[in-house]
């Protein structure tokens, strides 16, 4: 049997005595990551605007998106015991800063439940035909970002100016009549103001 050259004893007495081990003292102490450390994704509700772009990106699709059209309620839920932590939902975020790394990574929890963490906005409703036209926030930053361009798209204007108390309440539309003009002055879903904007046409 060969005996252990010099260098690896002097090596092996050198951490035992004198400077310690190599390796992290990891779970004793918390080992601090670097800067460019993609931890725990999470949201930040007063920049969050419910658009949920991220979770059109997940590739593990961790990121849930509950619609409630009675509450006028959108849910995003993070479920942590999906997420591969590849940080495409703060690439895709539309504000940039409304999910983001954290220096989180030892994550456990006794169920599934306990993985998870979620971020409740308003949502917008569309007046003909009753589905999400959006969230709140995201109609309000839309109509910031666009500015004076905003006045383009009525449900922008009239979502931006409810928020600052400047409209009256709008009178409900009768499901029996037909779209029209006056519908071009309501908060639209995509599909319906093309259907307006169709009538108005032809």
């Amino acid at each position: 049997m060969r005996k252990p050259k010099l260098r690896e004893l002097g090596e092996a007495l050198k951490v035992l005595f004198i400077e310690g081990p190599y390796t992290a003292s990891f779970p004793r102490e918390a080992t601090i990551p670097p800067k460019s450390f993609r931890g725990k994704p999470a949201f930040d509700p007063d920049i969050c605007i419910g658009c949920g772009a991220c979770s059109q990106v997940c590739p593990s699709r961790s990121i849930e998106i509950i619609d409630d059209i009675v509450a006028r309620k959108r849910t995003l839920k993070l479920h942590y015991d999906l997420c591969n932590f590849c940080g495409l939902c703060h690439l895709a975020c539309t504000t940039k800063d409304g999910i983001d790394y954290t220096e989180e990574y030892d994550l456990a929890g006794f169920s599934r439940d306990d993985m998870t963490v979620e971020v409740e906005k308003e949502l917008a409703i569309c007046e003909i035909c009753g589905q999400a036209a959006g969230t709140v926030d995201h109609l309000i930053w839309l109509a910031k970002r666009l500015g004076p361009l905003g006045y383009a798209n009525p449900s922008l204007i009239l979502t931006d100016q409810a928020n600052l108390g400047q409209t009256s309440e709008i009178h409900a539309r009768s499901s029996d009549c037909p779209v029209g003009r006056a519908d071009l002055f309501r908060i639209l879903c995509p599909e319906c103001r093309r259907k307006a904007f169709m009538t108005e046409e032809w």
